[in-house]
């Protein structure tokens, strides 16, 4: 070949090149997973309620999109595998928003997950719709969050708005007529707290005792629990923390204080720290926020047996279907949009239903999982199992009332 024409075939192949550098994406060749950053409580007061209520749900939908080869996204013309990068926010909101703006600043992750406590979910929905960051929900809820109307924040759990009136229906319908409401001073037990007192009213329920404590500060609930008493209530009902279930349940039952009906909103729900702490007949007739459980539908007894599979344990009764059926609708949206952009997918789960082991899952018009999708309200400890017990077809048992004394001390 002579010179000339060598000259023109190297051009030639040097033209072609320059146009696949420039017009195919280097992420194609480059992009090998999908990073996902979440500030999440490894330490601090609500560290060990973090853990089991939200945290095994993503840690296990981590590990079961990569045993499926990772997700498929039509932009890199294959399935990604997740990482899952974890910083420890301490319990610490202020340190939440930091981290979440090192994962989304300095890192560059792909997506966030959420934090968890309500608290630390308002910090953080304003954080990521600042920087055009999608945050799907989790362990918290708040009526603030649909008065600010973020675009990039879809509320995925259930919280006052609709646990307030269907507690009020099912007391309405056991026959409660007094209750003692009380509420840790923070945004979830003021909103609680404001939420249950009006339905209570208009089911014919009079509150003879509404008082608020200082959060992660109250140690002794004994003072609560003897005034509620000498009140004659019927029920006694607490917006309050895992801990704080605890060491009121403790008290209660070391000072054989009990209640036609008790209620407490963060906490019974769960198998491990509240059911096996005390055993199932101690807390037979609790109340508790919620609610879902095995005979909610397969999907549900699915993730039990998931669950049980990979940590030995029941999940937790009223967060864990919902967390777990968001990030199965998330994952639907991204193959959908085909891409990673922020507001292609973005778009996608605000209009998209998907089918979940939830069930139908959407959205409503302000980015809130649509009510008709919620499994429950309101559970209760019955023979072991968290029934559902709001009125209407959801109910998988009818409420135990009164409830039982505590039992008696061998």
């Amino acid at each position: 070949m002579k010179i000339g024409a060598q000259f023109k075939f190297f051009k030639v192949v040097w033209c072609f090149l320059l146009v696949v550098i420039l017009f195919v994406p280097i992420c194609v060749f480059g992009k090998d997973k999908i990073v996902i950053g979440q500030a999440w409580p490894l330490s601090g007061p609500v560290a060990a309620a973090a853990k089991i209520s939200g945290g095994t749900i993503y840690e296990m939908w981590v590990k079961e999109v990569n045993k499926a080869g990772g997700i498929y996204v039509k932009e890199f013309g294959k399935k990604l595998p997740v990482e899952h990068k974890i910083y420890d926010n301490e319990s610490d909101i202020g340190k939440t928003t930091k981290l979440l703006e090192k994962l989304i600043l300095e890192d560059k992750v792909d997506f966030v997950l959420p934090p968890w406590g309500t608290a630390w979910l308002y910090a953080a929905a304003t954080i990521c719709n600042k920087y055009g960051y999608i945050l799907i929900g989790g362990p918290g809820g708040a009526a603030k969050l649909k008065e600010l109307d973020l675009p990039y924040f879809f509320q995925v759990l259930n919280f006052s708005e609709t646990q307030g009136p269907a507690l009020a229906q099912i007391y309405k319908e056991i026959g409660v007529k007094t209750a003692a409401v009380l509420h840790r001073g923070d945004l979830h037990g003021i909103e609680y707290g404001s939420a249950i007192a009006p339905h209570f009213k208009e089911a014919g329920i009079e509150v003879k005792m509404m008082k608020s404590f200082p959060p992660d500060a109250t140690k002794d609930f004994t003072p609560l629990l003897k005034e509620a008493k000498g009140l004659g209530v019927d029920a006694f009902v607490v917006a309050c923390y895992p801990h704080e279930t605890i060491a009121i349940t403790e008290q209660a039952i070391a000072t054989g204080i009990n209640f036609n009906a008790m209620w407490m909103s963060v906490g019974p729900y769960d198998p491990v720290i509240y059911r096996d702490t005390f055993g199932a007949s101690v807390v037979e007739g609790v109340m508790g926020g919620g609610a879902w459980n095995a005979k909610t539908s397969k999907g549900a007894a699915e993730l039990v047996r998931l669950h049980k599979e990979y940590f030995k344990a029941e999940p937790d009764y009223w967060g864990a279907l919902y967390y777990w059926s968001s990030l199965q609708h998330f994952q639907q949206a991204i193959e959908k949009a085909g891409t990673l952009n922020q507001k292609a997918v973005r778009d996608v789960l605000a209009t998209a239903k998907f089918q979940t082991a939830l069930g139908t899952y959407y959205y409503d018009k302000r980015r809130f999982l649509a009510k008709e999708c919620h499994p429950g309200e309101i559970g209760q400890w019955q023979k072991g199992v968290f029934e559902v017990v709001d009125v209407g077809p959801k109910r998988t048992a009818k409420p135990l009332y009164p409830k039982p004394s505590w039992p008696k001390k061998k």
